[in-house]
């Protein structure tokens, strides 16, 4: 369950979007980019020498490739509200809401597209072991709802005992269906009652995984990248793969802004925020390379579009957002 980090009395400054609202900006968000990014990667991309998936047909690697266009690195985007000026801080908190969803949307989409990967397949062949599984899913769910009823305030030792057990649950189960084990330990954690998750030190947890975790995921990633890939064409790739997230993302958020009443600026600093890439594309790319659903060059293409477009999220904000004074309320 994510915790809002940054919430602050600023957000009061802008209009208060309805959850209706919230939910469909999200998917308009969401939805544009990966459309958009999938058509392209099929028609353009994917024809190219080196960009065809080992697993999967031509749509399934193509939006696999949507999916990572699309996404909005929520892990990032917490730090960069944090840093930004309190004026500008309640169009973060917007853009920080509609990356929650998008993050939880990631992790559907990663699990719909491995089974849509394995075809026929994904359901044959099953033994007691997936039935397994999907048990222990539901029962994770029903003892989750019965804590969050029950067992309010558990002792503190209870609480650390059972977050390891419901992640390592959660990755043997999605282990056994064929999905990743990061998406199960995603859903596992996002089944944890919320009260048990409050009483976490989240914001210790987050530094240490910032500061010794990070390293060595973002190292393995690059070990990954085939040397080979990393030629001139994969790099202007990624330079157009970069123009086609940010301007999807942005037009998405100017089409239909999370709240009534923004500012076109407004509008545009929210699609500067959202279309980061950050850590979550790297999961996501890592996984479906993992699992055979991108190529070596597509692989390393993304992964230089995650540095860049996180690179320029700080700037771009800065340009769209000007240097308006805060408007007092008359």
């Amino acid at each position: 369950m994510w915790q809002n980090p940054t919430h602050s009395p600023e957000a009061a400054n802008l209009p208060s979007p309805t959850l209706g609202r919230l939910l469909c900006s999200a998917l308009v968000a969401l939805g544009i980019p990966f459309v958009i990014g999938t058509v392209l990667v099929k028609l353009f991309f994917l024809p190219l020498h080196g960009w065809q998936a080992p697993h999967g047909n031509g749509w399934i690697g193509a939006m696999s490739i949507g999916l990572c266009i699309s996404v909005s690195a929520l892990p990032v985007l917490i730090g960069i509200v944090r840093e930004l000026e309190p004026v500008y801080r309640p169009v973060g908190q917007l853009a920080l809401k509609l990356a929650v969803v998008d993050d939880a949307a990631l992790w559907i989409g990663l699990a719909i597209l491995q089974f849509a990967a394995r075809g026929p397949d994904a359901l044959h062949g099953w033994t007691g072991f997936e039935g397994l599984a999907v048990l222990l899913l539901i029962g994770m769910a029903f003892l989750s709802s019965w804590a969050t009823r029950n067992l309010k305030n558990p002792p503190i030792w209870v609480i650390w005992a059972a977050v390891p057990a419901y992640l390592a649950a959660g990755s043997w189960a999605s282990h056994e269906l064929g999905l990743h084990e990061l998406i199960g330990a995603y859903f596992a954690g996002a089944l944890m009652p919320p009260r048990w998750v409050r009483r976490l030190p989240v914001e210790a947890v987050g530094t240490f995984s910032l500061i010794w975790l990070a390293p060595m995921f973002f190292g393995h990633s690059g070990l990954r990248i085939d040397g080979d890939a990393l030629t001139w064409p994969s790099v202007i790739a990624s330079l157009l793969l970069v123009v086609i997230a940010i301007v999807t993302k942005i037009l998405a958020v100017w089409i239909f802004p999370p709240a009534p009443g923004l500012t076109h600026r407004q509008a545009l600093g929210i699609g500067s925020l959202l279309q980061c890439k950050g850590l979550m594309e790297i999961v996501a790319a890592t996984i479906l390379h993992a699992h055979g659903m991108i190529s070596e060059f597509t692989f390393a293409s993304l992964m230089v579009l995650a540095v860049i477009s996180t690179t320029l999220t700080g700037p771009m904000f800065r340009l769209v957002s000007g240097r308006s004074r805060p408007q007092t309320a008359g």
